[in-house]
C-alpha cells in the first residue's frame, strides 16, 4: 500500500512539474495564482513543486531574493527545501481531517521574494487516494419482524460511512445470499447510499426463528476496500401497526454557543396499536461517532440533547436516522438534520512574518517591513476582518490578499529621532459584538550615516600666555554626532586657518579633541591666529564638520623698554647728544624730552620716568609719565656749565624691567658759547673694561717675574756643581779668541746621529765647518 502510495505521489508531482512547465512556457503570468496538486498522505520532504523555477528566479538569484513562504497555519504543511528552490511537504497531509467532505480540498500560502519585494499565491489541491474503508456506526442490526409480515416489506439498515470522496468513497451495498430477502440501495439527493433489507417470502416463525445476514458496504477505490455489519432478524408474533413518526425529516437549526444539556430538539412517533405494542422506544439508528459525543436521545421522551460543545468551525451539519420501536417489535425510522449555526465565538488570528529584523532610516517609503496573515474561523460577517495600526506611526498597511496584509513604511524614517517602534496591529471583526485581537511587532531602526559632527561652537576662543612650553595644552574641541557606532565615532584634524605656518602652530589629538601648542609663542611676533579644525566621523560615505579656534596670546613682561632718544654716544669719541639751556632759563623751561618704547603690551608697556643721576638734584626734573626734562628753579651763576643726567625708563610688568638714557645739557646763552665747553673733554673714565685689562696685566708680569726668579736659582745651582759635558767644549783654553775657530786638537762627540768632529794639530780653522762625509774619519 506504502509503495502505491509513493508511485501515485511520485506521478502527480511529475503531472504538476510538467503541468507548471507548460504553464510557464505558455504564459508567465505572475499576478495568477501558482496552482499544484499533490495526492494526501505524501511523507515529510516529498516534493510539491518547483516554486522557484515557477516564479522566474534563477539559481544565481535565489540567496539574495530570500524565498519563503507564509500561510498562518497551513504553513506547517509545506516549507522551502533546503535547496530553496522546490516546495516540498513538510508534515503528513491528511484530506480528510483537514477539508472533510468538502471538494475540492484547497490550501492557500503566499510566497514572499524580497530585492524587489513581491507576493505569490500559491494554491496545493490536495487530491484524495483511497485511504479509508467504510465503516459502520455498529456492529449488529437487530430486527424485529412478525410472522404475518407480507412480501415486500422493507427495513431500515444502518448506512455505512467513508470519509474519502469521489469514486474512493462509498459506492454499493452487497448482502449473504438469503432466499427470504433481498437488498435495496436508495440514494438520497445528498448522494448518499441507504441500505433497505426487502422480504421476499412471507415468514413462519414455527420453522424459523432467527436469521442472521452480513451486509457488506464497498467503496470504488483500487484495491476495493469494504466494511460489514451482522443483522440479526427475530420473528415475532402479530403486531398489526408500526409507528409513525410526525416528520419524515426533521431539520433543526442550533446555535453553536447552545450549552451543554439544553434541549436541542424532540422527535414524535405514535402507534396506534394499544397496550405494549403501542408503546415506543427511540434510538440512534444511524449516527457519525462526532454526532454521537454532542447529542443524546432519551429513548422514552424523544428529547434530543446536547452533550457535548457545539463549535461552528469543526461541525457545520450534522444528520441521524431515528428509529421508533413499538413493544411488539415493529419499527420505523425518521431522517434528522442538525444545522450548527455560526455566532461570533472566535477572535481573528495574526500571523507576522518579519521582512526585516531593522529596517535602516534611509528606507524609502512602501518599503515593505513585514507579512501578516489574518484568519478567522468563523464565517459571513463573523469572519470578514480588517486590519489595522494603533496609534501614529510612519507605517501602514497594504492589502495583497484577501487575508494578507504588506506592512511598510508611510514616511521617512529618522533613528535619531525614534529608534524604535512598537507597532501594535488589531484584527477585528464585523461580527455583533465584534471580536478583535491584536500583535505586537518591535522594529529597531538600523543607522545610516546621515548626520555631520557638530560642534558646541562655531567659534572657540583660547588664551595662551607667550613663552609656553612647546607641547603645552591649548584647548579641547568638542563635537557630537548624532549617529550611532561607527557613523558617530568622531575624530578631529586640522584642516587649517591663519597662522600660515609650516608645521602648523598646533596640534591636535585625532580622539579627544585636545590641541597642543607646538612651539613657544611669542607675543610681539603674533599676537593672535585662527585654527580649522575639522570634525569627521567614520562612516562610509564619511560626513565632516569644521569650527574655527581663535587663539590669543597673552603677554609676559620679556622685553625692556628700550630708548629711542637721546640715544647713547659710540665709542671712539664722538660728541654724545648734548641740550643747550640758556642760564636765563625760567622754572619749567623744557630741556629735553626722553623717548622710549616697550615692545610688551598692556601694563607690560606702560613706562614710568625718573632721574637717578645729575649733578645738581635740585636743577631739573624729569616728568613721571611724559619722560619731559624741564628745569626745577632758576639757573645759578654757581652751576657747573656742564650737566649729565641719567635717566631710569621702567615699565610696569611684575617684575619691571628698566633701561637707561644718559643726557648732557650745556648750560650757555648760545651754542658758540656752548662749544668751548664741549672741546674740553672730561677726563676719562676707566671703564670697567680697561680696568680689567689693567688686572691682567699686572698678574703677567707678576708670574714673569717668578719664573724669571726661579731660572736664576737653577743658574746659580749649576754653576757651583760645574759646567755640563755639553759647555766643556766652550773652555777659554780650547779655542782662540781671536775668532771663531775650533782649537787644533779639538774633539768632542756631542752631534747627532754620531757624527765626531775631529781637527789634525797644528792647523786653524777660521770658521767652524764639518768634514765631507767621504772623510774616512767620520
Amino acid at each position: 500500500m506504502e509503495v502505491w502510495r509513493a508511485e501515485q505521489g511520485w506521478e502527480a508531482a511529475g503531472r504538476v512539474a510538467l503541468f507548471a512547465l507548460l504553464l510557464s512556457v505558455c504564459c508567465r503570468a505572475v499576478a495568477e495564482p501558482i496552482r499544484y496538486s499533490i495526492p494526501e498522505e505524501l511523507g515529510r520532504g516529498s516534493l510539491v513543486g518547483p516554486l522557484a523555477w515557477d516564479l522566474g528566479l534563477s539559481s544565481a538569484e535565489l540567496p539574495a531574493r530570500k524565498l519563503r513562504i507564509v500561510a498562518g497555519d497551513e504553513m506547517r504543511y509545506f516549507t522551502v527545501g533546503e535547496d530553496n528552490t522546490n516546495l516540498r511537504v513538510n508534515e503528513r497531509i491528511d484530506r480528510e481531517s483537514i477539508c472533510g467532505a468538502v471538494s475540492p480540498c484547497v490550501i492557500t500560502l503566499e510566497a514572499v521574494i524580497e530585492n524587489p519585494f513581491n507576493i505569490f499565491h500559491v494554491s496545493v489541491t490536495i487530491e484524495d487516494i483511497n485511504d479509508n474503508a467504510p465503516q459502520f456506526d455498529r456492529e449488529f442490526v437487530d430486527l424485529e419482524m412478525i410472522e404475518s409480515t407480507r412480501p415486500g416489506a422493507r427495513f431500515l439498515l444502518g448506512s455505512g460511512r467513508d470519509p474519502d470522496i469521489g469514486t474512493n468513497s462509498l459506492q454499493n451495498y452487497q448482502l449473504t445470499p438469503n432466499p427470504l430477502f433481498s437488498l435495496v440501495v436508495k440514494e438520497s439527493p445528498d448522494g448518499t447510499k441507504h441500505p433497505e433489507l426487502v422480504l421476499q417470502k412471507s415468514l413462519d416463525r414455527e420453522k424459523q426463528r432467527n436469521y442472521h445476514l452480513i451486509l457488506t458496504a464497498l467503496d470504488g477505490g483500487d484495491p476495493v476496500r469494504s466494511g460489514t455489519i451482522q443483522i440479526k432478524i427475530n420473528v415475532t408474533d402479530a403486531n398489526d401497526n408500526t409507528p409513525v413518526f410526525t416528520k419524515e425529516i426533521y431539520k433543526v437549526r442550533l446555535l453553536e454557543n447552545l450549552p451543554e444539556g439544553s434541549l436541542a430538539f424532540q422527535v414524535k412517533a405514535t402507534d396506534s396499536d394499544e397496550g405494549t405494542n403501542a408503546e415506543i422506544t427511540y434510538s440512534f439508528s444511524d449516527i457519525t461517532n462526532g454526532a454521537r459525543q454532542l447529542f443524546s436521545l432519551d429513548s422514552r421522551t424523544g428529547e434530543v440533547k446536547v452533550t457535548g460543545p457545539l463549535d461552528y468551525e469543526e461541525g457545520k451539519h450534522y444528520e441521524a436516522t431515528v428509529e421508533g420501536r413499538d413493544g411488539g417489535g415493529l419499527s420505523a425510522q425518521a431522517k434528522v438534520h442538525i444545522d450548527i449555526l455560526d455566532v461570533n465565538d472566535n477572535a481573528p488570528t495574526i500571523s507576522l512574518l518579519p521582512i526585516l529584523n531593522s529596517i535602516p532610516e534611509d528606507s524609502v517609503p512602501s518599503t515593505v517591513v513585514a507579512v501578516i496573515n489574518v484568519r478567522d474561523r468563523d464565517s459571513g460577517d463573523n469572519g470578514a476582518v480588517s486590519c489595522n495600526i494603533d496609534g501614529d506611526s510612519p507605517f501602514r498597511l497594504e492589502s495583497s490578499s484577501e487575508n494578507t496584509y504588506k506592512l511598510i513604511t508611510a514616511s521617512e524614517l529618522d533613528r535619531e529621532t525614534i529608534p524604535h517602534y512598537n507597532i501594535t496591529i488589531t484584527a477585528r471583526d464585523r461580527g455583533s459584538p465584534a471580536l478583535s485581537s491584536s500583535a505586537e511587532l518591535v522594529l529597531e531602526v538600523s543607522d545610516v550615516n546621515d548626520n555631520a559632527p557638530v560642534f558646541e561652537e562655531e567659534v572657540y576662543s583660547a588664551y595662551v600666555a607667550e613663552n609656553n612650553a612647546a607641547g603645552a595644552p591649548v584647548l579641547r574641541v568638542l563635537a557630537r554626532d548624532a549617529d550611532a557606532g561607527a557613523n558617530g565615532r568622531v575624530s578631529y584634524w586640522l584642516e587649517g586657518g591663519s597662522a600660515g605656518t609650516a608645521p602648523p602652530p598646533v596640534s591636535v589629538e585625532s580622539r579627544s579633541g585636545a590641541l597642543y601648542a607646538q612651539r613657544s609663542f611669542d607675543y610681539e611676533q603674533c599676537r593672535e591666529f585662527a585654527v580649522a579644525i575639522r570634525a569627521q566621523d567614520s562612516g562610509v560615505p564619511s560626513r565632516s564638520s569644521t569650527a574655527t579656534v581663535r587663539i590669543f596670546v597673552l603677554d609676559r613682561n620679556d622685553n625692556a623698554p628700550r630708548v629711542l632718544w637721546p640715544t647713547a654716544a659710540e665709542a671712539g669719541g664722538e660728541t654724545p647728544p648734548f641740550e643747550v639751556v640758556p642760564r636765563s632759563a625760567e622754572v619749567g623751561y623744557l630741556v629735553a624730552k626722553v623717548v622710549a618704547v616697550d615692545a610688551d603690551a598692556g601694563r607690560n608697556a606702560w613706562l614710568s620716568y625718573e632721574l637717578l643721576q645729575a649733578p645738581e638734584p635740585a636743577l631739573f626734573r624729569l616728568g613721571l609719565h611724559s619722560g619731559e626734562v624741564r628745569t626745577a628753579r632758576a639757573v645759578s651763576e654757581r652751576d657747573a656749565a656742564k650737566q649729565r643726567l641719567v635717566a631710569l625708563v621702567k615699565d610696569h610688568g611684575q617684575p619691571a624691567l628698566s633701561a637707561t638714557a644718559t643726557l648732557h645739557v650745556v648750560l650757555a646763552e648760545s651754542l658758540q658759547e656752548a662749544l668751548p665747553e664741549l672741546s674740553e673733554r672730561p677726563p676719562p673714565v676707566d671703564s670697567p673694561a680697561e680696568l680689567q685689562f689693567y688686572l691682567v696685566l699686572a698678574l703677567a708680569l707678576l708670574s714673569a717675574l717668578f719664573l724669571l726668579s726661579l731660572l736664576l736659582a737653577l743658574l746659580a745651582r749649576l754653576r757651583r756643581a760645574g759646567p755640563p759635558t755639553v759647555l766643556r767644549c766652550l773652555n777659554a783654553q780650547r779655542f782662540s779668541l781671536a775668532s771663531g775657530a775650533f782649537p787644533a786638537d779639538f774633539c768632542e762627540g756631542t752631534l747627532p746621529y754620531s757624527y765626531n768632529l775631529c781637527v789634525a794639530p797644528g792647523r786653524a780653522l777660521t770658521e767652524a765647518a764639518f768634514l765631507p762625509p767621504s772623510l774616512p774619519s767620520l
